[in-house]
């Protein structure tokens, strides 16, 4: 079973940075969609970047563009997050996540699309206080 691993959550004040991590060594196929979800306690895992393996184009939700930043470093089949200005409202497990393939336009972040994204990590937490 392919299983993608995710570190770097912990806890930090609120205006802090925490960078995200994902091993997506265990995908074969040569391009995906990489995303980064959420889930804070009694909500709905929700998108907060994406990016395409194959052309580099990222994706972002309205509440962390600006703070957020998705990249990643093809040569160890690993993606990032980038957070700064982290603010008590980002607090929630972080799930990185793959869908095989290109990343669906315009927004490949939509909930209708979550049920696409193949393969799942088991979440890192991110604890943010004010």
């Amino acid at each position: 079973q392919v299983q993608l691993m995710e570190s770097g959550g912990g806890s930090v004040q609120a205006g802090g940075s925490l960078r995200l991590s994902c091993d997506a060594s265990a995908v074969t196929s040569s391009r995906n969609c990489m995303g980064w979800f959420r889930q804070a306690p009694g909500k709905e895992r929700e998108g907060v970047a994406a990016i395409d393996t194959g052309d580099g184009r990222t994706h972002y939700t309205d509440s962390v563009k600006g703070r957020f930043t998705i990249s990643q470093d093809s040569a160890k089949n690993t993606v990032y997050l980038q957070m700064n200005g982290l603010r008590p409202e980002d607090t929630a497990v972080y799930y990185c996540a793959a869908d095989p393939g290109w990343c669906l336009r315009p927004d490949p972040l939509a909930r209708e699309w979550l049920n696409r994204y193949r393969y799942w990590g088991q979440g890192t937490q991110v604890t943010v206080s004010s």
